[in-house]
């Protein structure tokens, strides 16, 4: 018996519908917050591709772009170094997010708003800078042309 039959198809349909679309989402949402935005949107309609055929028509574009901006960020030492230092500032965030518990003077709102989510949302810090840092490393070995 074939592997991908063992798995009713319903719920290989289900499966394949909630994995694409939360990458999808979760990509256009890193677009514009730290995260790997479009590596998230091509994995998410390289997921989808396996069901719609509209989705398998944006997978190449959308993968152009993401390996063109891919090469453009380690172009030069400045976006290099620019890369990395965010990273690692989005870990150093995540570190104090999970550590800094106590609301200081100058913040303006009420102290429940004071860093919400605790860990986990310190957690997803640290987990984003980690994959940043990986994602630099794995652009400046494909991309980065040798000298």
């Amino acid at each position: 018996m074939p592997r991908s039959d063992r798995i009713p198809a319903w719920l290989r349909r289900t499966g394949i519908e909630v994995a694409g679309w939360t990458l999808i989402v979760l990509g256009a949402a890193a677009l514009v917050l730290p995260g790997p935005g479009l590596l998230m949107l091509v994995a998410g309609l390289a997921i989808l591709s396996l069901r719609y055929h509209w989705a398998s028509r944006w997978l190449h574009p959308v993968k152009v772009r993401a390996y063109r901006a891919a090469e453009q960020g380690v172009q030069s030492w400045t976006r290099i170094v620019l890369a990395l230092t965010s990273a690692v500032t989005l870990i150093a965030a995540g570190i104090t997010w999970g550590l800094w518990r106590r609301v200081p003077q100058w913040w303006p709102l009420h102290h429940d708003w004071w860093l919400p989510g605790g860990w986990s949302t310190g957690a997803l810090l640290i987990l984003s800078g980690c994959l940043a840092i990986f994602l630099v490393g794995y652009s400046y070995v494909r991309f980065r042309p040798s000298r």
